[in-house]
């Protein structure tokens, strides 16, 4: 474990405007939690020259709610860990941004029958894209974030790893990062344990030592997803039918927004066996159930492919992983296409796909958007 920082007063004097001639400086995406609050103070312990940036998304009230992060609440808790690491702290609005891009990208894809990540899109357009650009133009050497993932070099290039913390890892949403994006990011908690973090942070007082993890999408006021749709994605809201995957009439659903490829729970029907949720048609607004083995994938494409160093001139052995927090599956990628070696369960389109090293599988090859999937029984 790293050892405690001590926050007095040697640090942090300017903004990202004045750069010391003898410490890199660091720019540090600062959300109001403890991964980015600790990734703070070891930036600092470091060397770096520290300046905290958080990101107003939201417009007019805070948005939220549930989920610990986005709020004028988690920007006084940003404000003040970085008082006690005296450090510069600023908030740049981006609510602008924020919402012609995530927020779109998130309704137009529910509208489509699609289960987008914003998390993904969050860090491929905002922190990664604006953010990065921003802090590299006002001479900032590198971006740093709280997320539990690592970075290290490797043989003249950067690679980019998975978090020591398996539980908290977080690479799967980074898999859009390019060479020269790695040249600039650093992941200062990424090889920490997460009780690690906890530990620091209490060690050198800081209010957020036992805040709770963010765990809602956070424009999505109280984590109330159900209303969020009612309010925003209307024309997904619309009640329609449920039918099997034979075509027969099962039952009546209440907008096909609320529910994703996968889905067990919720589908107000009871048909004396679980059924989950197959596939949605937009088109004619149905929603199509049937049992687990209709859940099957042996082949899907993927869209907006991008690699953490140059990208496959044939096909490759593969760990696919398609949900923030499952497992890599083994597969061939050709292409665009990923063939897996045993058919896999409940992938939906619009979901990430994140390549990792079938030799090393802790290290992160890329990723795409899932844009469609062939059930398990097709022939590829």
């Amino acid at each position: 474990m790293k050892k405690a920082v001590v926050a007095s007063g040697s640090g942090g004097a300017g903004g990202l405007g004045r750069r010391s001639p003898r410490r890199p400086k660091a720019v540090i995406a600062m959300s109001g939690g403890v991964d980015s609050s600790v990734a703070a103070a070891l930036l600092k312990e470091d060397g770096y020259d520290v300046t905290g940036i958080m990101l107003k998304l939201w417009k007019g009230d805070d948005i939220n709610n549930a989920s610990g992060c986005c709020s004028l609440s988690a920007a006084d808790d940003a404000r003040r860990v970085a008082d006690v690491l005296d450090i510069p702290f600023y908030v740049h609005n981006f609510a602008d941004r924020f919402e012609e891009t995530v927020i779109d990208d998130f309704r137009t894809d529910y509208l489509s029958g699609r289960t987008p990540n914003p998390c993904v899109r969050c860090n491929q357009w905002i922190k990664f894209g604006t953010l990065l650009d921003r802090a590299r133009a006002l001479g900032a050497d590198v971006l740093a974030t709280g997320h539990y993932a690592r970075v290290e070099d490797r043989g003249g290039h950067r690679v980019l790893k998975r978090g020591v913390d398996r539980n908290k890892d977080q690479s799967y949403v980074l898999w859009m990062l390019s060479q020269s994006d790695l040249e600039h990011v650093h992941f200062p908690v990424g090889p920490l344990e997460k009780t690690e973090t906890r530990t620091i942070a209490e060690s050198l007082g800081l209010r957020t030592a036992r805040k709770p993890d963010s765990q809602e999408i956070c424009f999505v006021r109280d984590g109330d997803f159900g209303r969020y749709v009612d309010e925003h994605i209307s024309d997904a809201a619309h009640p329609g039918p449920i039918v099997g995957t034979d075509g027969d009439l099962i039952g009546e659903h209440r907008g096909f927004g609320h529910y994703t490829v996968g889905q067990r729970k919720g589908l107000g029907i009871s048909l004396g066996a679980p059924v989950f949720v197959t596939s949605i048609d937009p088109s004619t607004n149905t929603i199509t159930v049937g049992d687990r083995d209709d859940l099957g994938v042996g082949a899907m494409r993927t869209a907006e492919m991008s690699f953490t160093a140059a990208a496959p001139t044939s096909e490759i052995r593969t760990l696919v992983q398609y949900r923030a927090h499952g497992e890599g599956h083994p597969a061939v990628l050709d292409g665009d296409l990923v063939v897996f070696d045993t058919p896999v369960e409940a992938v939906a389109p619009g979901q990430s796909a994140a390549f990792y090293s079938e030799r090393e599988p802790d290290l992160l090859l890329g990723g795409g958007i899932i844009s469609e999937t062939a059930p398990a029984a097709a022939r590829v």
